[in-house]
C-alpha cells in the first residue's frame, strides 16, 4: 500500500512540475509574421520567407497521365519555359489511309482515324476511344520513374516543326513532325514522329533529358482500341455473333500469345526480344515492331460506354532497352496483305485458328476473284462453285457407292438376320462381320467411300467460317439485295432458311441405307444446321447455300447417269434349305428297293 501512495504521488508531483513549466517558464510563440502575396501559392514555389515547400507526387498509373484541365490550382508553379509554346493547339497529319489528329500538349496522338473503315454511324473508325475521362492517356505519351517530370512531359505545350498551318501532308510521301519542349529546370524533350503513306506505320523517337541527365522513358498508350462498328459471326456455331474484346498480343520465340483481359490481370508484365508486341481487337492492331529486349506492361481497363454500358479496354506502356529511336509502330487493320507487306509474321495477327492454313489460301483465292468480279458476295459464289467443281469427282463416286450400298442392303440384311440372336460379345458374331466384308469385296462397295465428300469438305467449311468472321477484308462488304454486310448475319434470315430448304431437298434424294428411324432423324439435321446458321456471317450462309443447290445438280445427273437401283433378292431361309438338302441327296436315294 505504501509502493502505491509513492506512484500516486510521483505522478501527481509529475504533472504538477509539466504544468509549471509550460505556464511560467516556457517563453510565448512569437506572433505571425506578414506574408507576400506569394506565400499564398501553390506547394513548391518560393514564400516570401525565402524558404521552398514541397508536396509530395502521386506517380501516375501505366494508363493515365494529367490532362491540362486536371491541374489544380494549387500545384506547383511550372518552371518558366524556354522552347515552347503559348497556346495548346491540334495538327492534322493526312496519309493516303489515315486522318490523324496530334495535339502539342504534350505531343501525343489525339484521333487516328481510318479513311477505308466506317463505324456503326458510317464515320471514319477512330482506334482512339472518344469517351476518355479527363486525365486519360492516349498513344505516344512518356512516363519516367519521377511522377513531377511524367506530369511535366504530358502536360506541356511542346514546340512544332515540320508542320504547315497545323497540317502534316503524308499523303504522296513520308513526312515527318517533330515536338520539343524545354524548361528552365533543365528538363528537355524531343519527340519526331514519321508517317508512313500508306502501311499505317509510325516511326518513333524519343529524348528526355534532366538536368544534363539522359532518362529513358516508357512510351505509354492509354486505353485501346476502339471499333464500335464492329460486327462479326467468327465466334462458333453455338455462341453465335462474336466480337473479339481487346487483348494484349505478341510474338515471341516463334508463337504468338494472345492475353485476355483475365490474362492480363493474373500476370500484367512480360519480357523478351518481341517480332511484335502490342493490343488488337476483332479487326485492328496496335503494335511495336521488332522491338529487341522489351518489358511491356499490359492493363485492363474499363470504360463505361455512352449508353451505359461497361467496356473493358486494354493500356500498354513499353519500356525499351534504351530511349525509343526509331521504333516502328504499326496503328491499323489486320489486312491480310497489308500485314504481310509490313512483316510476314504479322499477318499472324488474325486468328484464323486451326485452320488458318486453309483459310490464308481461300482468302487469298477470295481476293484474286474479287478483282475481277467486284464484288464479294458473288466473289464467294464464283468461289463456292470453283470448289465444288473440284471435288465434283468425289462426289459422282460418292453418290455411286451409296447406290450400290442400297443394292446389296437385302443381302446384308439377311446376313445380320442369321446372327441376331448372339449377344455382341460372342465370338461366333466375327463371322458375320467377315460375311458382310466379303459381300462388299465381291459387289465392288466401299462404304466409306460415302462419307468422303462430307468429310472433305468439313474443313473447307469451318475454314471459311474463320475466313469470313475475321478478315476485315468482309467487315461491311455489300452484296447487294438486303445483304449489306457479308460479315454480319443475314438481317432477315432468308438466306439461312433457303439453305435449310436445299439442305433437305438434299437429304431427301439421297440415297440411304440407314433403317427408317435413322432416316427420319437424318431429315431433322436441316433444323438443327438452320439454328446454327441464323447468326453465322451470311457470307458463310451463301458459301453453303450454294454448295447444297451444287450438290442437287449434280446428284440428279449422277443418278440419271447410273440409272435405277437394282435391289438383289434374297431366297427366304426354308427354300434354301430345301435347296441345299436337295443339293445333298444322290439321284435314286430314299426308293425302297
Amino acid at each position: 500500500m505504501q509502493m502505491e501512495r509513492r506512484v500516486l504521488v510521483a505522478v501527481f508531483l509529475s504533472f504538477l512540475v509539466l504544468y509549471g513549466y509550460q505556464t511560467f517558464i516556457l517563453p510565448p510563440p512569437p506572433p505571425p509574421q506578414p506574408q507576400a502575396e506569394t506565400s499564398a501559392s501553390a506547394p513548391g514555389t518560393a514564400t516570401a520567407t525565402g524558404t521552398a515547400q514541397e508536396s509530395p507526387a502521386i506517380p501516375p498509373s501505366p494508363q493515365a497521365t494529367p490532362a491540362a484541365d486536371a491541374v489544380a490550382t494549387d500545384e506547383p508553379e511550372a518552371a518558366t519555359v524556354v522552347i515552347g509554346e503559348d497556346a495548346e493547339r491540334e495538327i492534322v497529319v493526312e496519309t493516303a489511309t489515315v486522318d490523324g489528329r496530334l495535339s502539342n500538349r504534350g505531343a501525343r496522338i489525339l484521333h487516328w482515324r481510318l479513311k477505308a473503315y466506317r463505324d456503326d454511324l458510317d464515320q471514319p473508325v477512330d482506334l482512339v476511344p472518344s469517351d476518355l475521362p479527363p486525365g486519360s492517356a492516349t498513344p505516344f505519351a512518356l512516363q519516367v520513374d519521377d511522377p513531377a517530370i511524367t506530369e511535366r512531359l504530358n502536360t506541356a505545350l511542346y514546340r512544332v516543326i515540320g508542320d504547315r498551318a497545323g497540317r502534316v501532308d503524308a499523303q504522296t510521301g513520308e513526312a515527318s513532325v517533330l515536338f520539343e519542349f524545354e524548361d528552365a529546370s533543365g528538363l528537355r524533350a524531343r519527340k519526331e514522329f514519321r508517317f508512313d503513306p500508306r502501311n499505317y506505320l509510325i516511326a518513333f523517337s524519343a529524348t528526355v533529358e534532366n538536368g544534363g541527365v539522359r532518362l529513358n522513358p516508357s512510351v505509354l498508350w492509354g486505353a485501346g482500341l476502339e471499333d464500335s462498328g464492329a460486327q462479326s459471326g467468327g465466334g462458333s456455331f453455338f455462341t453465335g455473333n462474336y466480337v473479339q474484346p481487346p487483348q494484349g498480343i505478341y510474338h515471341l520465340d516463334g508463337s504468338v500469345e494472345r492475353l485476355t483481359a483475365g490474362d492480363l490481370q493474373e500476370q500484367p508484365i512480360h519480357n523478351g526480344p518481341f517480332r511484335f508486341v502490342g493490343i488488337d481487337d476483332h479487326y485492328f492492331i496496335a503494335a511495336a515492331l521488332n522491338t529487341g529486349q522489351t518489358r511491356i506492361e499490359f492493363q485492363p481497363t474499363p470504360l463505361a460506354g455512352p449508353d451505359d454500358t461497361q467496356r473493358v479496354f486494354v493500356s500498354q506502356a513499353f519500356t525499351f532497352p534504351d530511349a525509343p529511336d526509331n521504333v516502328q509502330f504499326f496503328y491499323g487493320p489486320k489486312q491480310l496483305d497489308l500485314l504481310r507487306s509490313v512483316d510476314t509474321e504479322l499477318v499472324r495477327a488474325i486468328n484464323f485458328g486451326i485452320f488458318g492454313w486453309l483459310a490464308v489460301p481461300l482468302l487469298g483465292a477470295l481476293q484474286w476473284i474479287y478483282g475481277f468480279a467486284g464484288n464479294y458476295g458473288w466473289s464467294i459464289v464464283l468461289l463456292t462453285l470453283c470448289i465444288n467443281l473440284t471435288i465434283s469427282p468425289l462426289r459422282h463416286k460418292s453418290v455411286v457407292s451409296m447406290r450400290k450400298m442400297q443394292a446389296v442392303q437385302p443381302q446384308m440384311k439377311a446376313i445380320q438376320d442369321r446372327y441376331a440372336g448372339l449377344k455382341k460379345t460372342d465370338p461366333a458374331r466375327q463371322k458375320m462381320n467377315t460375311e458382310i466384308m466379303a459381300l462388299y469385296k465381291e459387289k465392288g462397295v466401299n462404304p466409306a467411300s460415302g462419307c468422303l465428300p462430307m468429310l472433305l469438305q468439313f474443313p473447307v467449311l469451318l475454314a471459311f467460317y474463320s475466313m469470313l468472321g475475321q478478315s476485315i477484308e468482309l467487315r461491311g462488304a455489300d452484296f447487294g439485295f438486303w445483304i449489306h454486310d457479308l460479315s454480319q448475319p443475314d438481317p432477315y434470315y432468308i438466306i439461312p432458311v433457303l439453305m435449310a430448304g436445299t439442305m433437305f431437298w438434299q437429304t431427301k434424294i439421297t440415297p440411304s441405307t440407314a433403317d427408317p428411324a435413322q432416316q427420319k432423324i437424318m431429315m431433322l439435321m436441316p433444323l438443327m444446321f438452320t439454328f446454327f446458321f441464323l447468326q453465322a456471317p451470311s457470307g458463310l450462309v451463301v458459301y453453303w447455300f450454294v454448295s447444297n443447290l451444287w450438290a442437287i445438280g449434280q446428284q440428279y445427273f449422277t443418278l440419271w447417269m447410273i440409272g435405277p437401283v437394282i435391289m438383289a433378292t434374297v431366297r427366304p431361309p426354308a427354300e434354301r434349305r430345301l435347296k441345299n438338302a436337295g443339293a445333298g441327296k444322290t439321284p435314286g436315294a430314299g426308293k425302297r428297293s
